[in-house]
């Protein structure tokens, strides 16, 4: 993309929003380029706190504890 090609554009959405509406549009643009930015950045902290199931070995469903109540089934 050349200058003639960003100045089009520029001038295309300056007719769409108008030109009072045009520094709150950048400005939105920038905060929301800015949060995403920083959220891409953070680091992921791994979940420790889900205790581990066990699973079945011949179905691989998670085997269920005495400390795990079942819920009842109502019908």
């Amino acid at each position: 993309m050349g200058p003639l090609e960003i100045i089009l554009i520029v001038v295309v959405i300056a007719l769409v929003f108008g030109a009072r509406k045009l520094p709150e549009l950048g400005k939105g643009l920038g905060q929301g380029i800015k949060e995403f930015k920083r959220e891409t950045h953070q680091p992921v902290t791994p979940v420790t706190d889900v205790p581990s199931r066990q699973l079945d070995p011949v179905t691989g469903a998670p085997v269920v504890t005495p400390a795990e109540p079942v819920a009842e089934r109502r019908s």
